[in-house]
């Protein structure tokens, strides 16, 4: 299978061509500049599609930069890296003589409201309310292909993923291993993770199932709190984790909005994706975070 890929450079991308190109099928990443299993924006935008057995775009702005200042430009960027992607890839698809077989866009658990005592399936209802519901709802509705492409489309709602190369993990490990890890807030807030690994495994299932289509959660199938989450990779680690992070400096740090993403969370349940015969690598924290131990330099 000839996959063309948006975001194919990122965290979940560079997972997933890895994963891809292990099964004997062929990787091509949309990127700023062409080269070899290369093409770029522009290409597609002048050209049209290249031909290949199916699309899949990853591709966005990376959220939790604490470097990148929460204001309306940058918000503008998160929204457009998102929802303009996706909206020309749809178009290229739409137009193209020999379509892909399949089409898989993401989304995001933000899709689903805050809430410390409601369930979200594929199912429940979502993307209004802040602006991260309505980014999502926006992104989705850019996704849609007309009935008459007659292309299989996949949506994924991704939760926060992690791995060792990339997202979150990387950037706690130092504050862990010093033993000043903790809960983010007041921990109660859900954790709706998921490992990179079974993100990017999730996608390779979607292409490979023809009988896979519509929404489906990204998130593990085991739901935790942020302090479980605390409490989990500081174990996995020999690490305390005494150290909070008040929600008013998180909100200092990354802005009202951000800093509220993060101090709220969504109990996301991955009904729809397990249904479809799904087997998550890393079902609960304990064994995904064992996979990150290994990270420091410790003697066990």
């Amino acid at each position: 299978m000839r996959v063309l890929i948006g975001g194919g450079s990122g965290f979940v991308g560079t997972r997933l061509r890895r994963l891809l190109n292990k099964a004997g099928h062929q990787s091509m990443v949309i990127s700023r500049q062409p080269g070899e299993n290369r093409v770029s924006w522009n290409d597609i935008y002048r050209d049209g599609l290249p031909e290949c057995d199916a699309v899949v775009n990853l591709s966005g702005e990376n959220i939790g930069d604490p470097f990148k200042r929460w204001n309306e430009d940058f918000k503008e960027i998160v929204c457009s890296s998102r929802v303009d992607t996706t909206q020309q890839l749809v178009t290229a698809i739409t137009s193209a003589k020999h379509k892909p077989r399949v089409w898989i866009s993401s989304s995001a658990i933000g899709y689903y409201p805050a809430s410390e005592t409601a369930e979200y399936t594929e199912l429940s209802a979502g993307g209004s309310g802040d602006f991260f519901a309505e980014l999502c709802a926006e992104w989705e509705e850019a996704a849609k292909l007309p009935a008459e492409a007659g292309v299989r489309h996949v949506t994924l709602r991704i939760g926060l993923a992690l791995g060792r190369e990339g997202g979150m993990i990387p950037k706690l490990i130092p504050s862990f291993w010093l033993g000043a890890g903790g809960t983010i807030g007041s921990g109660k807030q859900w954790f709706p993770w998921v490992h990179v690994e079974d993100v990017a495994n999730l996608i390779k299932y979607s292409l490979e199932n023809e009988e896979v289509t519509g929404v489906l959660n990204a998130v593990a199938p085991h739901a935790a709190t942020n302090a479980d989450f605390t409490k989990t990779l500081a174990r996995a680690m020999w690490r305390p984790a005494f150290f909070p992070l008040p929600g008013f400096v998180v909100k200092t740090v990354f802005g009202e909005e951000r800093g509220l993403a993060m101090l709220e969370g969504q109990r996301v349940i991955p009904e729809r994706t397990l249904a479809t015969g799904y087997k998550f690598l890393y079902p609960d924290l304990e064994s995904a975070c064992e996979t990150f131990s290994s990270i420091l330099p410790i003697s066990t």
